[in-house]
């Protein structure tokens, strides 16, 4: 399973994390299966989002989609993000 790895710096999570759920539909898409979001204790206006894809295709279609930068803005991202289009190699659960 292909997961698109995103880590954004943030003016404000509370202002962003509204248009970050807005933007699900497009997530959608492209075939969008869900996601886990973090936030690095100390750091909250920095956020890591992994999104899980049904295809490599799919999830290299959102990573390229045009609404992207707008929303990002409109979030309030400070900054280009670092994204990550993965495979899924292990998950263990202790």
């Amino acid at each position: 399973m292909p997961f698109v790895i995103v880590q954004h710096r943030l003016r404000d999570y509370e202002a962003w994390k509204p248009q970050f759920d807005e933007h699900q539909a497009v997530r959608e898409q492209h075939g969008g299966k869900g996601h886990r979001l973090y936030r690095p204790v100390g750091d909250p206006n920095n956020a890591i989002i992994v999104n899980e894809f049904a295809t490599a295709d799919g999830a290299k279609a959102f990573m390229a989609d045009p609404s992207l930068p707008e929303a990002m803005e409109r979030g309030g991202v400070e900054m280009p993000p670092n994204v990550w289009l993965c495979d899924e190699v292990e998950t263990l659960t202790y």
